[in-house]
């Protein structure tokens, strides 16, 4: 199992950070990943391996002025 934003999902072998995104229907264009409290870069999402146990917080950063 993995939480991903507080809530429990089945946990999947050889998942990247960008194929959990799309799974989860993530596709708000300014999102941060942090997982188990580390910021992942975007460039490394298509690369980044989610493993079992892993904490992900999705955050959608939101432009003001």
């Amino acid at each position: 199992m993995i939480k991903v934003n507080g809530r429990e999902r089945e946990w999947e072998k050889n998942i990247t950070v960008d194929l959990l995104l799309k799974k989860c229907s993530y596709a708000f264009p300014l999102i941060r990943i942090k997982i188990n409290g580390k910021f992942i870069p975007p460039e490394k999402y298509k690369e980044t391996l989610v493993v079992d146990h892993d904490e992900v917080q999705v955050i959608h950063s939101i432009a003001g002025g």
